[in-house]
């Protein structure tokens, strides 16, 4: 905590640096800091490595300046996900994302399990999970392709990519600040700085904290489902003449929230109440519960002209990333199901692409990349042996039924019967026939047994790709690319158990779901590893038509692909599974253009995926959580639309709505029905969608107040692959309204916002661990809050 701590001390100190004026005398004008909440189709991106107006590119594509982003209010990457039909962005804390586009899921937090959404800060990933959560704060933009990347963006970009690109330094001055304050003692400061140092060389300053207490009252003691953001990016641009400039961008952030709200609706709280939306939860540990996040990243950026046609392009990068998440999986006060982890993770990457456009019919870049990761994901967990076993009441009563005296029996809480109180579960149990043991003999159980297991991952990939496209006339452009990919992979575990073998686990030979339980969850084995080495490629053939001024359409056929897995099950003997590769095969087609004299902005995608070895998420058959399975085949149809509207220059509004129909397919290729058959992708809505207007209008003495009213809304998600019926949420939707004024020819901004206005209930996610053990728990998203912030810009 005590690194927190400075860090939160040093971005105190910046912001009162970001606060003087001595940035002022040369700022730039109030205009241009205002909020244009929809010029989205004006946006410059760089998604095929060049820059283009967004309506230009033929892909799925969703930008975001940074400006629109504050005038919305976002601050976290699940409000990115309300923006964007076919994303979904599932944050049970900072340490544990699910990044989904378009049905499919990335969110596992195991070491050597690949993403399948690749998340990028200036061109550097970030997807592994523990570390692709990142607060978006001074911003230059905000970039979504959805649909295979993996020509554009390498061997993670399966379906698609986030990249968030940030502001840089510049030649010239500029400052900023806002703070606020609102709902659940939550507090925000964050600023900005920009000077330059020479005629060259400029740096920028950037500053985030944010902290609210959470919205969850944690009876055991603290509250849970908090924030606490600290982050700070400084950055130095070099120019080196017209065409040619470095950047140098260091980042860091620590995230000390409190814990996770895991309930349970079986169990009672110490209150009697087993209502999962009376802000409430039981867990014990108290305040004990929770994570520290240190994220640390360093990115040099080059951009060279060797000619006038050639330029080269680098891309470096350095991250790491520690975390330590303490969680209580039982989601009670039972002292049952008590897990941490501690994760750890580093990379190293480079890419060099040579660019060609020497403004002929022909543009293109080719080059090649490489890419280093290492790390490991350890999971203690704890348990009062007497309290798991009456958690396990329907394993431990079949023994207890042939029990022939001897059984010391206490007051016990079990699924079956919740009010009982005390919780002291059973001291002893028979032996019952174990070898070695003879019958009847009794068995202690402890009140604390400890263990353990550790996964480990290390990948080094090399890439060479190329991408081209060929105006074939005036109109029709031709787009060719290919990626290929050499990865070895090398993947370890080994679990551990302190204090020798448990009673309870030599009894319990199955739990309620057939885990098995040669010791409680994780069977002793000593550190091993496997590894292999996989070729792969993708590529995609896109052919774009300008019909007019006003419309664009393209066409595609893209391949993607999951890396191959090698997996050792938690709980199993330590034999790896060796999971061939998931590939997808993309058809889509879409339209870009503007209507009523460039009034309305619309873009509309159609897409169908075919998937060959779909890497399924199941739940573990020997062990706890979920392990990747061979699904099969599996196959995803949809449609997405976005319409920006300027009904006038006070009146703009957005729209978008997603369709999505993914599932398992009922045969395999050699005919025999799969297991899940017909069962929905998880955290998966079939229906998307999201609103916004912004509304300007002055009122007098240079004030100009402003509505920004947002909607977004799903329908019906499972959060399991297995579609268990409880285990899901129904549709809903979530209205977000901002108002303030702006005044001083825009330098200033007084606003206040109010989120979930209409206090609607609902999950953002279900099962879990719990689940193991039929013990589900669910976590419920966040009530009605409100806030009021203070911007000043210089």
């Amino acid at each position: 905590m005590r690194r927190a701590t400075l860090l939160a001390s040093a971005i105190h100190a910046a912001l009162v640096l970001v606060a003087a004026p001595a940035f002022a005398q040369d700022a730039p004008a109030a205009g241009a800091a205002s909020v244009d909440a929809t010029m989205i189709d004006t946006i410059v991106v760089t998604a095929q490595k060049r820059e283009q107006q967004v309506q230009d590119v033929p892909i799925a594509i969703s930008a975001y300046s940074g400006e629109f982003l504050e005038g919305f209010g976002i601050t976290g990457m699940d409000d990115i996900g309300n923006l964007v039909p076919g994303l979904e962005v599932q944050e049970q804390s900072p340490n544990n994302p699910g990044f989904v586009i378009r049905g499919i899921t990335s969110d596992s937090g195991a070491s050597f399990s690949p993403p399948r959404v690749s998340v990028f800060q200036d061109g550097i990933a970030i997807s592994r999970a523990r570390g692709a959560v990142v607060q978006p704060f001074d911003l230059e933009r905000v970039e979504v392709l959805r649909g295979p990347q993996g020509t554009l963006f390498g061997r993670g970009a399966q379906v698609g990519a986030v990249h968030l690109v940030q502001k840089k330094a510049f030649q010239g001055y500029e400052s900023g600040f806002t703070v606020g304050l609102g709902s659940d003692a939550w507090r925000r400061a964050s600023g900005y700085a920009n000077a330059p140092l020479s005629e060259s060389l400029a740096m920028r300053l950037a500053v985030y904290h944010e902290k609210n207490e959470g919205f969850v009252e944690n009876l055991s003691g603290g509250h849970l489902n908090g924030k606490d953001t600290s982050a700070l990016r400084l950055s130095f641009g070099l120019d080196l003449g017209d065409t040619n400039r470095v950047d140098v961008i260091f980042n860091h952030q620590v995230d000390t929230p409190p814990g996770t709200a895991f309930r349970t609706n079986v169990l009672r709280t110490r209150a009697g109440s087993r209502d999962l939306f009376d802000g409430t939860a039981d867990l014990n540990r108290g305040e004990q519960l929770g994570l520290d996040r240190h994220v640390t990243g360093f990115t040099v950026l080059g951009q060279f002209a060797i000619n006038e046609s050639w330029s080269l392009s680098t891309i470096s990068g350095w991250r790491e990333f520690a975390s330590l998440e303490e969680f209580d999986a039982d989601g009670s006060q039972l002292n049952a199901l008590e897990f941490a982890e501690d994760a750890e993770g580093e990379q190293w990457s480079h890419e060099f692409r040579f660019n060609y456009d020497n403004g002929g019919a022909f543009r293109g870049f080719g080059g090649v990349s490489w890419f280093k990761e290492e790390g490991f994901q350890r999971v203690p967990f704890s348990t009062d042996e007497r309290q798991l076993g009456a958690l396990l009441s329907p394993a431990l009563r079949a023994g207890v039924a042939g029990a022939t005296g001897g059984l010391i029996q206490l007051p016990v809480v079990s699924p079956l019967n919740p009010n009982l109180t005390p919780f002291l579960g059973y001291t002893s149990f028979p032996a019952l026939g174990i070898p070695g043991i003879p019958l009847g003999t009794l068995l202690p159980l402890r009140a604390s047994h400890r263990e353990e297991y550790t996964n480990f991952g290390e990948v080094d990939a090399m890439d060479v790709f190329a991408d081209g496209t060929w105006s074939v006339t005036d109109r029709f452009d031709l787009t060719l690319g290919l990626r290929g990919t050499r990865e070895d992979v090398r993947s370890g575990y080994e679990a551990l158990t302190f204090g020798g073998l448990s009673p309870l686990g030599q009894v319990l030979p199955a739990a309620p779901t057939n885990v098995a339980i040669p010791n409680i969850l994780f069977r002793p084995v000593t550190r091993r590893y496997a590894e292999d080495t996989y070729s792969s490629a993708v590529g995609r053939v896109v052919a774009a038509y300008r019909f007019s001024d006003t419309l664009n359409g393209y066409a595609s056929v893209s391949r993607g692909r999951r890396p191959d897995v090698i997996e050792f099950p938690t709980g199993g003997n330590g034999t790896p599974n060796f999971i061939p590769a998931e590939v997808v095969l993309s058809y889509e087609i879409g339209l870009k253009g503007t209507a009523f004299s460039e009034a309305l902005t619309y873009d509309v995608a159609v897409f169908d995926y075919d998937y060959s070895d779909f890497q399924a998420s199941v739940l573990n058959p020997n062990g706890i959580g979920t392990i990747t399975a061979n699904g099969g085949n599996a196959s995803a149809t949809g449609a997405e639309l976005s319409l920006i509207l300027r009904a006038s220059e006070g009146l703009q509004g957005f729209f978008t709505y997603g369709y999505v129909d993914a599932s398992f397919d009922e045969r395999d290729d050699a005919g025999r029905r799969q297991s899940l058959a017909g069962n929905r992708f998880r955290l998966t809505p079939e229906h998307s969608a999201s609103a916004g207007l912004d509304w300007r209008f002055g009122v007098g003495d240079g004030l100009e107040a402003y509505v920004r009213p947002s909607w977004n809304w799903r329908s019906q998600v499972f959060f399991e692959d297995q579609n268990q019926r409880g285990i899901e949420q129904a549709g809903y939707g979530l209205v977000d309204v901002r108002v303030g004024v702006a005044f001083g020819d825009g330098r200033w901004d007084l606003g206040a916002f109010v989120k979930n206005a209409g206090d609607r209930e609902y999950l953002i996610d279900a099962g879990n661990t719990g689940l193991n053990f039929g013990l589900p728990t669910f976590i419920v998203g966040s009530p009605r809050t409100w806030g009021v912030e203070l911007t000043g810009r210089f």
